[in-house]
């Protein structure tokens, strides 16, 4: 069976400008794909190269199996959720999410039967008479997504539809959107510059920066296993800890030594990664460093640490220290001991530890 998306080779140009370089990527039928980056990577611009609103430079861009490299917007059968909206200010409710059925012909009462079906599940029903101007902003992304999803199409695509939202109102938007996607088993591709968006409504995530795919995977394959320092760095929050350290073979396993501030460095044993040379960048999690009591990992070693900065966040408490010439975070429990300006005993998990060639910024392990 044909994947729903194939991008094959994708480039584009603007004039002598190269926006995108070499993009593959494709998606099954159901699938949610998210491209995600920082401002400028080229994800919106790859979406309006799906969507037909760019011609693209190189490569071919199939659809259902069908190639549609050079066919018009409107007979890709695709639907689209942009993040200004795009409502007729004219228009009540009803008659913006019929608009383009009303365009292609549809009937009368097939247009009703689809706006009552789609206004239930989104439960907008008490806002079809009225125009986007009497809306909320959360109310009008509604609509938007109601008028797309009345086309059935076998593409959904969104560009950063919860961008102009308020933080409350983005988290419950992004929660109706995976439930949305879970009722229905559309396939979506979906463009956003927040990781968290990102890494809860995606089943694949691309992650670009300049134009180039940086690492194509699932959720927890992007958050475990980074392909670079950049994905390291980009995903997750907090961040990633990327701490430069030496590691020296030693018998079944590598000494992983990390400067302190504070006196002798931190010497670590990782029993899994013997291969690894001299210089190397440790990346570890804020929550695979821990009070030694909440990490029970078999791989758990336990070092003494300077805590310079305490920060409480409720149900946790981020402790920050310096390793490596580096700002650490490790995450620790609402009541741990943890006080800034002494020591503290924490835990690191050497089994989630990931490490990357300084030089390269690639993946080692």
């Amino acid at each position: 069976m044909s994947p729903i998306l194939d991008v094959k080779n994708l480039y584009k140009n603007y004039g002598a400008t190269a926006v995108l370089h070499d993009i593959n990527v494709s998606i099954e039928e159901g699938d949610f794909l998210v491209l995600v980056g920082p401002s400028g990577c080229g994800k919106s611009t790859l979406l309006n190269c799906i969507a037909g609103l760019e011609p693209i430079s190189g490569g071919d861009l199939f659809i259902g199996g069908q190639n549609m490299t050079n066919v018009s917007p409107k007979d890709r059968d695709i639907a689209m959720v942009f993040q200004s909206y795009a409502l007729y200010p004219t228009m009540t409710v009803a008659k913006n999410i019929t608009f383009g059925m009303k365009v292609r012909g549809v009937d009368p009462a097939t247009q009703e039967a689809k706006l009552k079906h789609v206004a239930a599940q989104l439960q907008i029903e008490q806002l079809l008479h009225r125009k986007p101007g009497q809306l909320s902003g959360g109310q009008r992304q509604r609509v938007a997504m109601g008028r797309a999803l009345v086309r059935d199409p076998k593409l959904f695509l969104f560009d950063e539809p919860l961008s102009n939202l308020d933080a409350k109102l983005r988290v419950e938007m992004r929660t109706e959107i995976k439930a949305l996607h879970q009722k229905l088993g559309a396939s979506m591709v979906y463009v956003t510059h927040d990781q968290i968006e990102a890494m809860t409504l995606a089943t694949k995530i691309v992650v670009m920066k300049g134009g180039v795919i940086q690492q194509i995977g699932s959720p927890a394959e992007i958050y475990n296993r980074p392909a670079n320092l950049f994905v390291a760095d980009f995903m997750g929050s907090p961040a990633m800890n990327l701490i430069p350290a030496k590691a020296r073979r030693n018998g079944n396993g590598t000494k992983i030594e990390i400067a302190r501030k504070d006196g002798e460095p931190i010497v670590l044993t990782d029993t899994r990664n013997t291969d690894l040379p001299e210089d190397v960048i440790m990346g570890v999690r804020p929550e695979d460093i821990a009070d030694p009591a909440r990490l029970t990992s078999e791989h758990a070693q336990i070092a003494e640490c300077l805590i310079e900065i305490v920060e409480p966040a409720g149900a946790d408490t981020y402790a920050v220290m310096q390793l490596g010439g580096k700002h650490v975070t490790a995450r620790l429990h609402a009541e741990t001991s943890a006080k800034a300006g002494a020591q503290q005993s924490l835990a690191f998990d050497l089994g989630k530890v990931s490490y990357f060639e300084p030089e390269t910024g690639q993946r080692l392990n």
